[in-house]
């Protein structure tokens, strides 16, 4: 496919040589025929050595000698050009035979559903959905359009799922959110989850993460929210549109995010705090409290970023400051003495 080609559909501006490209790859492991980008600095450098035939940057990016696309935002520019060369696998409509379908359920047209799928009474989803090998839809569920659940995800009862959701292998959506009460003798007694989890269009679950249902009331993921792999959403927390929690991000109970919120891998935040809207949380910081809106906060307790990044300067400079004041107050001692 000719660079040109390519610019015309993520809305770059070719600079240099129309040349064929064949793939795409990352700007360390590129070689001829090949597209890659540069999104973070500090690969910057590299675009100078690359073997890439073409680089797709920004457009104040330096002059480089390979032909180059420029864009406002490389990193989906190269997305973009990815799904030019990579095409999923695509499903063909059917029900498996090994596939166990209650009659009170209701599927949608041109429903896919492969082996040992189970979905249960009163489920109903809508057209197009994918439900590939050991999916589980338990009782009671309601999904919308385009539902895509990879091998071993499963919805539990009475949860609601929007349109246009991707489940990754492994995502649970409404298992029990973690609950219980000792008793008078001192046992702990479970908590019956009887709140359902809800999932807003175009939410994407990636692998073996779980959105809890609630003890009452109900767990909520906002439209566009993107949870990573082994991520937890504990019960009656509420996800912000367009929030994005990484890898290894546990929510604890009655946690509210506000939207566009980023929380970084291992970041962890109390129960019944609220993030604001655009929060960024650096990685594996500590949330104990509310956080407004707009704020990046880092460290545990996590506090302002820069005050984290001033603080972390001088914790590395502890030894020597302890030095010099052990030596300030053994020259103070020693100046008493003779004094004295």
């Amino acid at each position: 496919m000719k660079l040109s080609k390519i610019a015309s559909v993520v809305g770059a501006r070719l600079e240099g040589e129309d040349a064929e490209i064949s793939g795409v790859a990352g700007i360390e492991e590129a070689a001829p025929g090949q597209l890659t980008f540069v999104a973070n600095p500090k690969y910057a450098a590299a675009a100078r050595t690359t073997r890439a035939s073409a680089v797709i940057v920004d457009e104040k990016f330096p002059a480089i000698a390979t032909a180059t696309l420029r864009c406002a935002n490389p990193y989906l520019g190269f997305a973009q050009a990815l799904e030019l060369f990579y095409h999923p696998p695509r499903y063909g409509v059917g029900v498996h035979s090994t596939a166990v379908i209650d009659p009170s359920a209701k599927i949608g047209k041109q429903a896919s559903i492969g082996p040992y799928v189970v979905i249960q009474e009163d489920v109903v989803i809508g057209d197009h959905c994918v439900l590939l090998p050991h999916v589980v839809i338990y009782r009671g569920v309601r999904i919308g359009n385009r539902f895509f659940a990879h091998a071993h995800a499963v919805v539990r009862e009475f949860c609601r799922v929007g349109n246009n959701v991707i489940l990754q292998n492994g995502a649970v959506v409404g298992g029990d959110g973690f609950g219980f009460a000792k008793d008078n003798q001192g046992r702990w007694r479970k908590i019956v989850q009887s709140g359902p989890a809800v999932i807003e269009d175009d939410v994407e679950i990636q692998v073996n993460a779980c959105v809890d249902r609630a003890s009452i009331g109900e767990t909520r993921v906002r439209r566009g929210a993107k949870i990573d792999n082994l991520a937890q959403v504990g019960h009656g927390c509420e996800v912000g549109e367009n929030s994005m929690l990484c890898a290894q991000v546990g929510l604890a109970g009655s946690t509210v995010l506000g939207k566009d919120v980023i929380l970084a891998g291992q970041v962890g935040v109390a129960g019944h705090c609220t993030v604001g809207d655009g929060v960024i949380v650096t990685a594996q910081s500590g949330v104990p409290n509310d956080v407004e809106p707009g704020k990046m906060v880092s460290g545990f307790p996590a506090i302002d970023n820069k005050q984290w990044l001033r603080s972390v300067a001088v914790f590395n400079r502890l030894p020597e400051l302890a030095r010099a004041v052990r030596a300030a107050t053994a020259e103070k001692a020693s100046a008493t003495a003779e004094k004295e």
